[in-house]
């Protein structure tokens, strides 16, 4: 995302027990289908909307146009130049907001039920029709290369660009979201146009609403905002290659402190062994002060301020990745001991009294996540993209619960693998080089 307008004040709603969350599936008149909580305390609906596919469909040597396209849509549309957009939004008291992801491109809407009418149609303009105004790509484009620019100096940013580079070869993968600086220096408005027309499709929208709205209204409402869209879109890639074998790659950089990315591949949001890879995520890295490794790598020996580890379920190449910074004295240790932990869990697993901490964790802090409409809508979207039923915020607690320490045991000989884990390391760490 270029630019994200902050939420308003009225965003967080009443907060409800997600057991009390009534899910209804709509389809609209043209077809579109969308999930609903409808709450009518308060006068105000959210809409969250996921297109498949995102950055991924970016063309090859254009690397960034979706990214820098999706920056336009709020810089002017239809009748609108980008001031008068702007106005408009303002007057309608209206929140837009437009993402890139590697999978998808979001838009996230906030309206009140007094001017939805008008709140959509403004919107409409935006997806349906973008000036691509040639001063805003100006502006804009110098925005995204301000970001790259500054992301060259991030020992983060260029951990997680190396190892994307190296682990996915020629897919999309490879690709930084946001572009290089001649790729997106190189971007034309045809460009731009083409790129709109690759990801904004009917056949690809995941739709997730919530608030003061009813299925026969937002039936209504998704056929206005979306209807005029092209059926389909452009084919999505194939799976992206893993070509990373165990390992360390150092990449130069003159910092203090080195930061790494270490993982290997993972396991399909829809694998039978989701759930007791999420429980043993939570003990392995999940990001709190109980997990092996803060324990192991933070607390004891105090090599690093902070290390967690987690499950990128990517819809082309699910990984398990982790991060954590050190300084340059102290980096080859701390993998060192990352990899001792990973041998030993996946040969001896964890013990009941981590499994049970972990569940607790995981249940109780799951109905926290349901704080408002926004919120709420995010979730629908979420939930239909991994293609989980419409009970699954009921059921999701159970499933949790139902893991067994055998579960885990069985899923970290499965899929943790010592000799595979590679870390990528952006710093000047000592004792340390590639190939190690």
């Amino acid at each position: 995302m270029i630019r994200r307008a902050l939420l308003s004040c009225f965003a967080v709603l009443v907060a409800l027990p997600a057991w009390a969350i009534d899910i209804q599936q709509v389809t609209s008149p043209g077809g579109i289908r969308a999930w609903l909580v409808q709450d009518n305390s308060i006068p105000f609906v959210a809409l969250d909307l996921q297109f498949d596919g995102g950055a991924s469909l970016d063309i090859p040597g254009q690397w960034g146009a979706i990214n820098l396209m999706m920056g336009l849509l709020e810089e002017g549309a239809g009748p609108y130049g980008a001031q008068e957009f702007a106005e408009e939004t303002e007057r309608l008291a209206a929140r837009f907001s437009f993402d890139t992801n590697r999978d998808s491109i979001g838009i996230q809407a906030e309206m009140l039920t007094s001017n939805r009418g008008e709140a959509v149609a403004l919107l409409r303009e935006a997806i349906i029709a973008p000036l691509f105004d040639p001063t805003a790509i100006e502006r804009v484009r110098g925005q995204v290369l301000a970001n790259i620019a500054a992301d060259a100096q991030d020992p983060s940013e260029l951990a997680v660009s190396a190892f994307n580079a190296a682990a996915f070869g020629d897919h999309p993968y490879a690709q930084p979201v946001s572009g290089t600086t001649e790729t997106i220096t190189a971007l034309t408005r045809d460009n731009l146009v083409l790129a709109h027309s690759n990801v904004f499709a009917r056949d690809r929208v995941y739709v997730g609403a919530a608030g003061d709205i009813n299925a026969e209204e937002l039936g209504l409402l998704l056929d206005t905002l979306l209807g005029d869209l092209p059926a389909n879109g452009a084919t999505l890639p194939g799976p992206a290659p893993y070509l990373l074998q165990g390992g360390t790659t150092v990449v130069e950089f003159p910092t203090p402190q080195s930061v790494a990315i270490f993982g290997h591949e993972g396991l399909e949001r829809l694998d039978e062994d989701f759930f007791a890879a999420f429980v043993l995520n939570q003990i392995l890295g999940g990001g709190n002060f109980r997990s092996r490794l803060m324990e192991q790598v933070r607390v004891e020996r105090g090599l690093t301020y902070g290390v967690y580890s987690y499950l990128a379920t990517r819809e082309h190449r699910p990984m398990w990745l982790g991060q954590f910074s050190s300084s340059n004295s102290l980096v080859a240790e701390a993998i060192d001991v990352i990899r001792d932990i990973w041998v030993d869990i996946s040969e001896n697993g964890v013990t009941e009294a981590e499994i049970e901490a972990a569940k607790l964790y995981l249940t109780g802090a799951y109905p926290l996540r349901f704080d408002g409409n926004v919120t709420i809508a995010g979730i629908l979207t979420g939930m239909q993209i991994d293609e989980m039923p419409v009970d699954y915020i009921t059921t999701r607690n159970d499933q949790v619960n139902a893991v067994t320490q055998d579960d885990v045991l069985r899923v970290a000989q499965r899929l943790l693998r010592p000799e595979n884990l590679h870390f990528t390391v952006v710093g000047q760490p000592e004792g340390l080089m590639t190939g190690n």
